[in-house]
């Protein structure tokens, strides 16, 4: 209390949760300033202060990133008042596992807080104490319960291809187009915006076809001038976000839940969609062991991320030497020649019994031939009849064989009921078995009916494949003929980019011995 003037001094704190809020027409604000000022002015308190809070979640943002808190806390240390008021508890936070010590450390430092609606939190006993634990454990279950029934709510609309509000994504736009909802406000649409979604397309392209790096993509679209809907310039992250959002397929998407596929708004293809995917995940520091799609396609060498020593199964990388040479005239001679090193071999990691290093431009010239005789024989490869056929009979022969396993395992089942049967005869005694044979029966018959469960597993597994590959079969065989008609005509980086989607591996062994594992989603077309 002020000494001086016998008068208590209260800051006080206003927050709202979310920034719809904070909205001038529906701001909640006003209504707790309103209450708080006239329970101050009923107490005779002096306001010293007031904080906003607005569009902050006592839920989900902790104490130490309030910048509210933290300066209530620093007036509270210097004594700059003496009462800590808001209109309810919850105010101070939702989190029980914390809000309860935030209330407590203000009244250790000789705060008292106040609430309009539930009156002064006091810590004079234990009861005093639990009843300030479970005013916040009260209030967290609230907010959960809230944020179940949002994410629920959020998942039905998504599930039903409704447009949930919020910002929306590049490409597409919001339009009136005069619905109401049940309260008779008008309710707006989202559409397909052309240009934008042209822009989209071109950022899904040159990921795919010529390799471009979220970076290098942002810049890209900086220098056409092109804006985003806030208008900034683009930034690596958002780039990031286009290409991995399903809204351009036609889906709304909440969690996990999905709406059946709007055609109105679809942009890109679902088959270039995951074929993206592949590469952004191929391009994760995460999958340094797996990787075979380049990371950049700068650079000089055709091949990067996906080839390796044959001795002992490291990368290798490209690397230019330049060798510089003083003629007798004294002019200097300069050389450059670009290799592919064994990384492991070259620094003694390991015992590779390979060679340290492999001249890139005829290891380069090696796959291009490989590659090029690959793309001439897709054009004599047949597309319909003869791919569909073999495809469609290899499902039928897993459909078939899955049905024998199923009526195998449902023959197992029976046994085993009758054994667990005649389990009981034998301990009564009229049964011609023995406990222990019977035993032996169902053991062995549980195994086999646990091998049986497994093949039709891995056979169930197998038919999703070959059905998804027949899905498919159209989108890799027009990409793969595709390839064949610009191959030649293609820049180097498009270059690396076909190879990087057709080829997993290229392994270099000594004397430039090369193995190529073939992509199986393209390979299959040259099984005929």
């Amino acid at each position: 209390m002020n000494s001086l003037l016998g008068l208590h001094r209260v800051v006080i704190l206003y927050r709202v949760s979310t920034k719809k809020q904070v909205d001038k027409q529906k701001d909640d604000i006003p209504m707790q300033k309103l209450a708080c000022q006239e329970f101050a002015r009923e107490k005779g308190w002096v306001i010293v202060k007031e904080f906003y809070e607005k569009g902050v979640s006592g839920f989900k943002v902790s104490a130490n990133d309030r910048d509210a808190i933290q300066d209530l806390k620093e007036m509270a240390a210097n004594k700059e008042f003496d009462v800590l008021l808001v209109y309810m508890f919850d105010r101070l936070g939702r989190i029980d596992s914390e809000t309860p010590f935030v209330v407590e450390w203000f009244i250790n430092n000789g705060i008292e807080v106040w609430s309009t609606q539930e009156g002064q939190q006091k810590l004079d006993d234990q009861v005093d104490k639990l009843m300030n634990y479970i005013r916040f454990w009260q209030a967290n279950g609230e907010s959960v319960k809230t944020s179940m029934r949002l994410k629920t709510r959020m998942a039905q609309l998504a599930k039903a291809g409704i447009y949930r509000g919020g910002n929306v994504p590049f490409g597409y736009k919001t339009v009136n187009n005069g619905r109401l909802n049940k309260k008779g406000q008008p309710v707006r649409d989202v559409e397909v915006d052309i240009e934008e979604a042209n822009i989209v397309k071109m950022i899904f392209d040159k990921t795919l076809n010529e390799g471009y790096g979220s970076y290098r993509m942002a810049e890209y679209i900086n220098s056409l001038g092109i804006k985003t809907h806030f208008g900034s310039k683009f930034q690596s992250n958002t780039v990031i976000r286009i290409l991995k959002n399903r809204l351009y397929c036609g889906y709304y998407i909440a969690g996990e839940s999905s709406s059946p596929k709007i055609d109105s708004l679809v942009i890109i293809d679902e088959n270039v969609f995951d074929s993206v995917q592949k590469i952004l995940k191929q391009r994760t520091r995460a999958n340094d062991e797996k990787q075979h799609i380049a990371r950049t396609t700068k650079g000089c060498t055709l091949l990067s991320g996906n080839i390796y020593c044959g001795h002992c199964g490291g990368h290798l990388n490209a690397a230019k030497n330049v060798e510089i040479y003083k003629r007798a005239d004294g002019t200097v001679r300069k050389s450059e020649y670009i290799r592919y090193t064994c990384y492991h071999k070259a620094r003694g990691l390991n015992d590779c019994n390979g060679q340290s290093v492999y001249s890139a431009p005829k290891i380069d010239a090696i796959v291009l031939g490989i590659v090029r005789d690959y793309l001439k024989r897709i054009k004599e490869t047949p597309k319909d009849r003869a791919l569909e056929t073999k495809y469609q009979k290899d499902i039928d022969s897993r459909k078939k064989e899955k049905k024998k396993l199923s009526l195998e395992a449902e023959r197992l089942s029976k046994s085993l009921d009758k054994l667990s049967v005649e389990i009981g005869k034998s301990l009564s005694g009229i049964s011609e078995y023995s406990p222990e044979m019977l035993k032996l029966s169902i053991n062995t018959t549980t195994a086999q009916l646990n091998e049986i469960n497994g093949k039709i597993a891995k056979c169930e597994e197998e038919l999703d494949k070959k059905k998804e590959m027949l899905d498919n079969l159209d989108f890799y065989y027009d990409s793969f003929a595709g390839w064949a008609d610009e191959f030649d005509n293609a820049g180097m980086e498009q270059k690396k980019m076909i190879i990087c989607q057709l080829i997993n591996a290229v392994k270099v062994r000594k004397g430039y011995e090369i193995e190529i594992e073939f992509n199986m989603s393209y390979e299959r077309f040259f099984e005929f």
